[in-house]
């Protein structure tokens, strides 16, 4: 069972407020503006990223990203969100707490996209930050984990100055861009990311 629950309703208003920034899950009408940032942010996107389905970008194939989003959320497997820009609302990027495992592991699995146009000014640390935040606090993990290919270095920049730990590397983990491509793994502990913040 979730500790909490999400909607992905019109009038979710926003999980999580940073400087500059705040996340809510995907919803229907973001539609217009997810297609227009993932079309533009293609080429920037295609190294570390799946081979995208044909009908990816369709307005039906987002209606069923939406459904698959929203039963993982009602099943405790997955929280999806979208990274907006405040003031003005702008769509940056994406995040998911996903492959959530309870029981003895009380773990999951962090991805993320940025938009092209918003890329290497910052925003994606503290979105991570402030999800990894939401992830112990509300989802009560233990272990947040994540994965990058290791010639993705602005990525493992990133993962290390929030907080997570080099843990190893896993061969052919992943087929990213057509290949199976092996990855750096990272974790970050809710005891490590306490201690780093002061919180209790």
């Amino acid at each position: 069972m979730a500790f909490f629950r999400l909607s992905l309703a019109a009038d979710e208003s926003p999980l999580v407020r940073g400087r500059g920034f705040y996340l809510r899950p995907p919803r229907p009408d973001d539609y217009v503006a997810w297609a227009r940032l993932r079309q533009a942010s293609y080429e920037f996107l295609k190294p570390w990223e799946p081979i995208w389905p044909a009908d990816d970008l369709t307005r039906a194939a987002y209606r069923r990203r939406i459904r698959r989003y929203q039963r993982e959320i009602e099943e405790d497997l997955a929280y999806p969100f979208f990274l907006f820009r405040e003031p003005d609302d702008e769509l940056m990027g994406g995040l998911t707490l996903g492959m959530v495992r309870r029981g003895v592991a009380q773990a999951a699995t962090l991805g993320y996209w940025m938009g092209a146009p918003f890329a290497g000014r910052g925003h994606m640390g503290r979105a991570v930050r402030a999800a990894a935040g939401y992830g112990f606090d509300n989802l009560r993990l233990r272990r947040i984990e994540a994965a990058c290919v290791p010639h993705n270095a602005p990525s493992m920049r990133l993962l290390e100055r929030v907080g997570f730990r080099r843990e190893g590397l896993a061969r052919q983990y992943l087929c990213i861009n057509g290949v199976w491509q092996d990855h750096v793994l990272y974790a970050l502990l809710r005891d490590d990311f306490r201690a780093d913040t002061g919180s209790p």
